[in-house]
């Protein structure tokens, strides 16, 4: 090897026996934390997230050397589900499409969107309705069934009203599925001052919002695995939701901080 090499054979061994560099050692310290924040995340953070929990960890090191050892060690988000296709369609009759895909809020309890999507499950379909807040993407409230039965979706939105208690009037937007279209919807938005807003018929982009979260739920926690049970589903959904989304997660759109923080800073007015 040292022939080959053409160095003496004291000076090969000498640097085969060497310490790691300073850097190396760095980097090894790092990737420690950085493995631990991708643990939290349950391997669903990239590297801008990762850095973020670092930075707040109070470490100086920059984004590309956190890319970088991710890259390296083979340390990388896990995702599961395709992108769906979006189609467009015609404007709503039953109620009028007051967001018109402005998803900008400049406070809590202007808008909420919510809508409807289903788990299997080895007993069958679970159904889960979610109202996300738009101005900082919590969940704020959700409702898990074994059917479509319009209860869900009533469910969901009397949750929102317990944990928000709004002030004034809400805005409450969803797509033209029958449960939105029922008089009992109807009545509750009305009991509680809120304003119904529809989406265009099979248009995803009118409430792309809470379209994300449940590709984030899917990708991120569901994985394309099919439940032993809807009581099992109904676990790790409450899980992802209530410990994870809404207190942990980071969301690009809020600056890489969770819901739960993005809020706090408006009334802490920093």
């Amino acid at each position: 090897m040292c022939r080959v090499l053409k160095v003496h054979r004291s000076g090969f061994y000498a640097w085969l026996h060497a310490p790691d560099s300073t850097r190396a050692i760095e980097d090894k310290r790092l990737l420690s934390l950085i493995q631990e924040s991708y643990d939290a995340s349950e391997s669903i953070y990239g590297s801008p997230r990762v850095f973020r929990d670092l930075r707040e960890a109070g470490e100086a090191c920059g984004i590309h050397r956190v890319a970088r050892i991710m890259k390296e060690y083979k340390i990388k988000a896990q995702r599961g589900y395709k992108e769906p296709r979006f189609k467009y369609g015609k404007i709503s009759v039953a109620a009028p499409n007051r967001l018109e895909q402005d998803f900008n809020v400049t406070a809590p309890n202007l808008v909420w969107v919510t809508d409807i999507t289903y788990i299997r499950t080895w007993e069958g379909w679970l159904f889960l309705a979610v109202v996300v807040d738009l101005y900082s993407r919590m969940v704020v409230g959700w409702s898990m069934k074994p059917s479509l039965h319009r209860d869900i979706v009533l469910d969901a939105l009397l949750m929102s009203v317990w944990n928000r208690r709004p002030e004034t009037s809400v805005i409450v937007h969803s797509d033209q599925g029958s449960q939105y279209d029922s008089d009992d919807w109807k009545r509750l938005l009305n009991a509680h001052g809120m304003e119904p807003s529809m989406s265009r018929r099979g248009n995803c982009f009118d409430n792309a919002v809470a379209e994300s979260f449940f590709s984030s739920l899917k990708k991120e926690k569901i994985r394309k695995q099919v439940f032993r049970t809807r009581d099992d589903a109904k676990a790790v959904i409450f899980d992802y939701i209530e410990v994870f989304y809404n207190r942990k997660r980071r969301h690009s759109y809020l600056g890489m901080k969770s819901p739960l923080d993005y809020e706090k800073q408006l009334y802490i007015g920093t």
